[in-house]
C-alpha cells in the first residue's frame, strides 16, 4: 500500500532532482529513499525516474504523479490545520517565511511580542528569496510568507503589515552627506550598489532608480544587504537601504551616513500571505495584527529621528 511517506519523498525528488539533496530535506539516508522510491514503482507497475549519471530525471508519468502527491499531501497538511484549529487555533507549529532583507531587521522587534502573545505557538522560520517563498507557499511547503507587495497568485490573501521606506546609504565623506533629507531627483546620474539577482530588493532599487536617472554601477553585485552596508562604510559608494536596517544596533560602521528622502519617499510594502483555503485563517490574521502593531513604533520613529 502506497504511504503518504512515499509521497513525499517523490515530491522532494520532483523538487530537488537530485536523490543526495532529496534525501537530506526528508531526514533519510539516500539508499533508503532510493529503495522507497522503488517501491513505489513497484506497487504503481510503472517507472518514475530514470536514474543515469548525469543526475535524475522524472518520466513523464512520474512528473504527473509527483504533481498528484503534492496535491495529496496538501489535501493532508489542511486537514492536520483544520484539526489543529478545532483544538486550539493559537497553538501547534506555524512555518513562516521572510526574504532576507528583511529577516534579520524585523524578527527582533516581533519575535519577543509572539512568545508573550502565542504562548502555544511554535514558529518555524524559513528564510528564502521571495521567488522561492511563494512557490513553497503554493506548494504547501510553508504556511505563510511575511513578502513585499504585490504577489502574483489567486490562491493568496494577505493582510498589510506596514510600508517601510528607503534611505540612502552614503560615505561621511558624500556631499549628500551632510543633508537632512534630500529629493528623489539628487540620485540623477548617481550610480548605485545593488544585490544581485534573485533578490526583490534589487528589482524595488532598480524601479527607484528609474524614476530618480540614477544606474546601478555594473561591476559590483552584493550577495546581502550586510554586504553592501559595509561597502559603503568602506567609502566605496552609495546604496538604498530599508529603513528597519537602519535601526540602532544596526546602522554600521560610523563611516556610513542614512539620509532620509524628501516625501513622496520611495519604499516598500509588506505583507502576510497564505493560501485562501488554510485552516490557520483566524490564527494568520492575528498573528499579521500583532506584527503590525510591534512594527509601526519603530519605522514611526526613525522617521521623527530623520
Amino acid at each position: 500500500m502506497t504511504t503518504l511517506r512515499e509521497l513525499e519523498y517523490l515530491v522532494a525528488l520532483a523538487k530537488y532532482r537530485h536523490f543526495g539533496r532529496a534525501a537530506e530535506a526528508c531526514l533519510i539516508s539516500q539508499p533508503t529513499l532510493s529503495a522507497q522510491l522503488k517501491k513505489l514503482e513497484t506497487e504503481l507497475g510503472v517507472q518514475l525516474v530514470e536514474r543515469d549519471s548525469r543526475g535524475v530525471i522524472l518520466t513523464e508519468f512520474g512528473v504527473k504523479a509527483a504533481e498528484r502527491a503534492r496535491r495529496i499531501l496538501l489535501e493532508v497538511q489542511h486537514l492536520k490545520d483544520a484539526a489543529q484549529e478545532s483544538r486550539n487555533p493559537e497553538t501547534g507549529a506555524v512555518r513562516l517565511g521572510l526574504f532576507p532583507t528583511l529577516g534579520p531587521y524585523l524578527l527582533p522587534l516581533v519575535m519577543p511580542g509572539i512568545a508573550t502573545r502565542f504562548p502555544g505557538l511554535q514558529l518555524l522560520l524559513i528564510e528564502e528569496k521571495s521567488d522561492a517563498l511563494a512557490a513553497s507557499l503554493r506548494n504547501g511547503e510553508i504556511d505563510a510568507a511575511i513578502l513585499a507587495l504585490p504577489v502574483a497568485g489567486e490562491q493568496f490573501v494577505h493582510e498589510f503589515l506596514f510600508e517601510e521606506p528607503f534611505l540612502l546609504a552614503v560615505p561621511n565623506t558624500h556631499p549628500l552627506s551632510d543633508r537632512d533629507r534630500i529629493p528623489l531627483a539628487s540620485l540623477s546620474d548617481e550610480e548605485l550598489m545593488l544585490l544581485e539577482e534573485g533578490h526583490c530588493l534589487r528589482d524595488q532599487a532598480l524601479d527607484v532608480c528609474h524614476l530618480a536617472g540614477a544606474l546601478e554601477r555594473p561591476t559590483f553585485r552584493a550577495t546581502s544587504l550586510e554586504t553592501l552596508r559595509h561597502m559603503v562604510g568602506a567609502g566605496l559608494g552609495m546604496t538604498l537601504m530599508p529603513e528597519l536596517a537602519t535601526r540602532t544596533g544596526a546602522e554600521g560602521p560610523s563611516t556610513t551616513r542614512f539620509v532620509h528622502f524628501e516625501q513622496p519617499c520611495p519604499s516598500r510594502r509588506i505583507g502576510l500571505f497564505w493560501r485562501k483555503r488554510s485552516a490557520r485563517d483566524a490564527l494568520l490574521r492575528n498573528l499579521a495584527s500583532h506584527i503590525r502593531d510591534a512594527v509601526a513604533p519603530a519605522i514611526d520613529q526613525n522617521r521623527a529621528a530623520g
